[in-house]
Order: C-alpha cells, then sequence, then structure tokens
C-alpha cells in the first residue's frame, strides 16, 4: 500500500556529489513538465493510499515556480507536502526567507536540508542559514547529515570485517564509484538480504520525469506513461521480478546467483554488491532497472 510518492522533479542539481544515489550534476537531464507532475498526481489521487507527496531531485529549487506549482496542485488535491533541497538559495537569511515564504503559505508539511560535508566545506553555510529562516516561519525543517565513509587509523582497522565509521551512506549510485576505494569489505556470499527497502511491500516509491516508478533508485515497477499507477500496483508481482524476486529470495547474493554474474570477492556493503549486479544486467532488463543515467551510463 502506498503512502508516500517522492517525485524526481528533476535530476540536474548545483552539486555533483559523491554519495549521490541518482547521479545529479549540474548537467544532469531529466526534468518534470508542470503536465507531467499533474498526470503523477491524479494517479495518486485515484489510489486513495497515498498520504503525502515529496518533491525532491536532483536540486527542486532550480525550477522554482514548476516546484511551487506542484505543491499548489497536491495540496489542493488533498495531499500533505515535502521538499528536499541543498538550500544552495540561502545567501542570507533574508533571502533565504523569500524563497521559502511561498512553502510556508502552502502549508508544506516537511522541509529537509541537506547539511553536511558533502555539500558544505564551512560550519556557516547555506543549509544553516535556511534553517535559520524556515524557523523563523514556522515550517516544520530538519537536517540531513550524512557523514563521509572511513574507518578507523592504523592497519587493523582496514582487514576484514572492520567497522566503518561515518554516517549512512549507503554504496549506490555514485557513492559505488566514488567513495569504496580503501574501506573494508566482506565475502559477497553474506549479503543475503535487503536492509533498507520492503520490496514486497513498498509504501513509499520515487517517480521522475520518464515515468520511471523506482522502488528503489534505478530499480523500477514500470513506467507510469505506459501504465497506469493503479494497475501497476495492482499488478505488482515482487516474486516474478527479475530482479527484485532473487533479492527476496537470497539478497544480492542470490542476484548474483541466479543470474550467474561475474563479481568481486568482497563488497563494502548489501548496496554495493546489488548495484554492482544491476548496473551489469541493464542490457538484459531496460524496463526494469532504468534509467541508464542513475547507473552513470547517460
Amino acid at each position: 500500500m502506498l503512502t508516500g510518492i517522492h517525485l524526481l522533479l528533476t535530476y540536474a542539481c548545483t552539486s555533483e556529489c559523491d554519495h549521490c544515489f541518482v547521479y545529479s550534476s549540474p548537467r544532469a537531464a531529466g526534468t518534470f513538465a508542470l503536465e507531467q507532475i499533474a498526470q503523477v498526481l491524479t494517479q495518486a489521487a485515484q489510489l486513495a493510499t497515498v498520504g503525502i507527496i515529496y518533491f525532491e531531485g536532483g536540486e527542486p529549487f532550480l525550477y522554482y515556480p514548476l516546484m511551487l506549482e506542484g505543491i499548489r496542485l497536491a495540496r489542493d488535491l488533498g495531499f500533505k507536502t515535502g521538499v528536499v533541497t541543498n538550500a544552495y538559495f540561502a545567501t542570507t537569511v533574508q533571502d533565504a526567507m523569500l524563497w521559502l515564504g511561498p512553502l510556508q503559505e502552502l502549508g508544506v508539511s516537511d522541509l529537509s536540508l541537506s547539511d553536511d560535508a558533502f555539500h558544505f566545506d564551512t560550519p556557516d553555510n547555506a543549509a544553516k542559514r535556511a534553517l535559520e529562516a524556515a524557523r523563523s516561519l514556522g515550517l516544520p525543517v530538519g537536517t540531513i547529515c550524512i557523514e563521509p565513509p572511513r574507518v578507523e587509523a592504523g592497519a587493523a582497522s582496514r582487514e576484514k570485517g572492520a567497522p566503518i565509521v561515518g554516517g549512512d551512506v549507503m554504496f549506490r549510485g555514485r557513492a559505488a564509484e566514488k567513495l569504496t576505494e580503501g574501506l573494508p569489505r566482506r565475502d559477497w556470499r553474506e549479503f543475503t538480504e535487503c536492509p533498507h527497502e520492503d520490496l514486497r511491500n513498498p509504501d513509499r516509491v520515487h517517480v521522475d520525469a520518464y515515468g520511471w516508478v523506482h522502488l528503489c533508485q534505478g530499480l523500477t515497477m514500470g513506467n507510469l506513461w505506459e501504465k497506469p499507477l493503479a494497475a501497476m500496483v495492482a499488478g505488482y508481482d515482487p516474486d516474478a521480478h527479475p530482479i527484485i524476486g532473487p533479492l527476496l529470495r537470497g539478497g544480492p547474493a542470490r542476484l548474483a546467483e541466479e543470474h550467474g554474474l561475474s563479481h568481486e570477492e568482497g563488497y563494502v556493503d548489501a548496496c554495493h554488491l546489488c548495484y554492482s549486479m544491476r548496473k551489469a544486467l541493464i542490457g538484459c532488463f531496460p524496463s526494469h532497472l532504468a534509467p541508464k543515467q542513475v547507473y552513470g551510463l547517460g
């Protein structure tokens, strides 16, 4: 039962962070048109289970008028709304209030600000200015802070099984390419479940401008420009899905085994193995593993 839909309003972003799940960058293509947003919202309303719509990316404030109108449409259909942003626009607290004021007027239920070393290199940064502005406006606001992964100093820390210190990076998307070097790895056979997503009974999905409905970034339920969301949800058979089925039967290790994929002996975490196997399968399952740019290929 889907209760939340996260619109990837655009894959474009002011930043090109090493930990980004979806390979966002200033050059990334894939931005919603207003008519497409309206179609997604209409289909979400037809489900009668979705309660909140998030606008994120990429960086949704790059398309500020489009974002505001999308929020307005969602509100008018009875949805709660949320926004995720790196707050690049907050050059001063006063300026941030200009940008955030309309969100308060539209009744946005949650504003999430990225505030970590991947986005900023100084303690006094745009996210903190936006946080102050949002609190002044009475907007419900919080921060997302992901620390770069590392291991404790010393040779012993690099041994197999050594703990990774640093918060919450999941090694998929650009992180699988940029952040795994030097980190301890575990035997691939140990990754026998997906630790992050409820793939059998998902309660939220991400939808991009290409129509892809993501159960996990780059792992799709289908395309709602080709099949209505209600029909897609009603017909969802996770065990028959060529990627999700193996993941449910035995995690990323089973995905590698069932498809006879070559692989390394060790991976940093389950996402690292899963992402690597999925990337190898894109050519075989283009309607289940999309878009290519989420895998750094487009």
